[in-house]
């Protein structure tokens, strides 16, 4: 009898995994000097966030007018916003329930439809949040309904990052993925960058190990104790890899990269 297809590859069915074994520590509100003190360390060691971060620092300042940030978390990107915005930070319940953010100031809505009027916005921002929506069309469809025309979206989304937020991260998109599906919402002159290279990727995956051996999220007290003295040989090199990783963002980008950072428009009438 010939044995089931689902049976003859004996690892587990991640299909079913509903929770992460490791989790990098959510973001948080950067309040007084040692908010920002914290944020910026916490660049320094997660590339990822650190990419982003050199990406929207360049676009943000330049905008104004009404701003929608979709999926905005703890709104970590909001002060790169002149004072002069009118800054609306509107996310999901269900993304509220699920990822920890809760904040006051956050517009909350359920469904597919934001809380936001038809051609009111003048930039929607969308930064890791593509990957974790089922319906990326139908969401790029709702983004060009609030914006007004001229208007203008910034998406950025991971590629080689690892499956988080298990089981609600779906997707990982390539420029032509990201080009086509804004294509189809009604959106023009697309451009995507790339954020780093092969050799920031390899900065990045090594530093992660080291970071899930200086901080295990195990319960058991001698796991945790041992683990964080394995790590401690490689935190001169966890350093190190953070100053060249860093470096390594300067560049044009290649084909393996952290992630890319999609600009494009709502033509004008």
């Amino acid at each position: 009898m010939n044995k089931s297809p689902l049976r003859v590859i004996h690892r587990s069915n991640k299909s079913s995994q509903t929770a992460e074994i490791w989790r990098p520590p959510l973001f948080v509100r950067s309040v007084g000097r040692w908010g920002w003190a914290a944020a910026a360390l916490r660049r320094i060691l997660d590339l990822q966030a650190l990419s982003i971060w050199r990406d929207l620092r360049k676009v943000l300042p330049h905008v104004g007018g009404t701003v929608v940030d979709v999926g905005c978390g703890a709104q970590p990107y909001r002060s790169l916003f002149p004072v002069s915005t009118k800054y609306i930070g509107i996310d999901s319940l269900s993304a509220r329930d699920h990822f920890g953010y809760d904040f006051p100031d956050t517009l909350y809505f359920s469904g597919n439809r934001w809380p936001v009027a038809d051609d009111t916005a003048d930039f929607v921002l969308c930064t890791e949040t593509l990957e974790h929506v089922c319906d990326p069309e139908a969401f790029l469809l709702e983004a060009f309904r609030c914006l007004s025309p001229g208007g203008t979206i910034l998406i950025t989304v991971p590629f080689a990052a690892r499956w988080h937020f298990i089981p609600l991260d779906y997707w990982r998109f390539t420029p032509s993925g990201l080009a086509h599906l804004l294509q189809k919402s009604g959106f023009v002159n697309t451009a995507v960058y790339a954020r780093g290279n092969a050799f920031t990727v390899a900065c990045y995956k090594f530093m992660a190990l080291v970071l899930r051996l200086a901080m295990p999220q195990t319960e058991a007290v001698v796991s945790r104790l041992a683990l964080q003295i394995i790590s401690v040989p490689f935190l001169p090199a966890l350093v190190l890899l953070a100053v060249l990783g860093n470096c390594s963002l300067a560049g044009q980008g290649g084909d393996d990269c952290l992630g890319y950072t999609a600009i494009s428009e709502k033509e004008s009438l």
